[in-house]
């Protein structure tokens, strides 16, 4: 595909919103997502809930080409946003007594972690799940990098398909970043092993799992766990990215990808109103009993991140105004999206940018939080 060099004053299209419902005004967070796009994303969309009802803005295009405009049903992939759904998983099978999040990571997966200081019987389930394991990152590996983020690399290697035990391969190739429990460092790795303990506890695929306690159940009809199949089903806008070590040059449609290069760490799509019902019955102990969903919020202080901790595959973030918002956020090739929630599940906001290099998501989360 060839490349699309527009700037960003060339794309920005105007922004169309559903009217607000009586007693809550959105503005502050439609004007953040016009700001997004003023600095370059290509277009926004999403959905905020609360008790007045639902609001839907949107900003800029899905698709530079034909310049048509986002939609709010938009679905897009949802990166790392599909730790939450795996970690819930998890924690179903800890409450049901299939497995504890104590079990060393060797029980369930003899031998899979092993290499270069890395060892699966130091390893709990637990530090998979809130990132504290010390096991590699393998996204972080340079050949990785090459192979599937930079242009070159993208475009002969984009329809792949990569297994999770040739990506924690990756991740044994290297030494660990510290040793189990004594820190903590965001790990895709980790995510790709939890996928994996799920289909040795119950003979499914993690995907499988996912469809059958939570997709179903909560009647989710834009959600899915792609597998191998490298196309975003409609209504969906284009993805967009640099292949670049750097925000500047041209732009790229990176749409289609074989996702089985992020599996259980960030394979999956979804859309905005789909994602506000999930974390909102997540929050409001629909999926999980109250043991598991307490584990779940026991949250690691994030050194990088002010005022953030981290959970069982949940971020908790206390934002400028005092309210505290619990969820994740994704990225992956030309998609970025954050999906949280109040801690009483009452109030949520989902949002994808379908750009990777510019925007800033926080400002909109703010601006639907905290705008007075």
């Amino acid at each position: 595909m060839g490349a699309v060099a527009l700037t960003a004053a060339s794309f920005t299209a105007s922004a169309t919103a559903a009217p607000a419902p009586t007693g809550q005004d959105h503005r502050a967070t439609q004007e953040a997502m016009d700001a997004a796009v003023e600095a370059g994303v290509p277009g926004v969309a999403g959905q905020a809930k609360d008790k007045y009802g639902t609001w839907k803005g949107t900003s800029g295009v899905g698709n530079l080409r034909t310049g048509k405009p986002r939609s709010a049903h938009d679905r897009y992939r949802v990166g790392s946003i599909t730790k939450t759904f795996v970690s819930t998983v998890l924690l179903q099978l800890e409450a049901e007594g299939r497995l504890s999040l104590d079990d060393k990571v060797d029980q369930w997966l003899p031998g899979v972690v092993r290499g270069n200081g890395h060892d699966g019987t130091r390893v709990t389930l637990r530090q998979l799940l809130n990132h504290t394991s010390g096991i590699f990152n393998y996204t972080a590996d340079e050949e990785f990098g090459r192979t599937f983020f930079l242009k070159d690399g993208f475009f002969k290697h984009r329809y792949d398909t990569t297994t999770p035990e040739q990506l924690v391969r990756i991740a044994m190739s290297h030494k660990p970043d510290f040793a189990p429990g004594t820190s903590w460092n965001y790990s895709n790795t980790n995510f790709i092993l939890a996928g994996m303990v799920i289909e040795k506890a119950t003979g499914h695929s993690y995907g499988e799992e996912i469809r059958r306690r939570i997709i179903q159940p909560l009647g989710l009809h834009a959600t899915s766990a792609p597998g191998t199949n490298p196309k975003v089903p409609q209504p969906s806008s284009r993805a967009y990215g640099k292949l670049a070590e750097t925000a500047t040059g041209p732009t790229y449609d990176v749409t289609e990808l074989n996702p089985s290069l992020a599996g259980a760490a960030g394979e999956m799509i979804s859309d905005s109103g789909d994602l506000n019902r999930f974390y909102s019955a997540l929050l409001r102990g629909k999926l999980l009993p109250k043991a598991q969903l307490a584990e779940m919020k026991t949250t690691i202080k994030i050194d990088e991140i002010p005022d953030a901790g981290y959970g069982l595959g949940l971020m908790e973030r206390k934002l400028s105004c005092g309210t505290v918002v619990w969820g994740h956020g994704g990225g992956i090739h030309g998609s970025s999206s954050e999906a949280l929630t109040t801690d009483d599940g009452r109030h949520s906001l989902s949002f994808n940018f379908n750009g990777d290099w510019s925007g800033d998501s926080e400002a909109v989360i703010e601006a639907e939080y905290c705008a007075k």
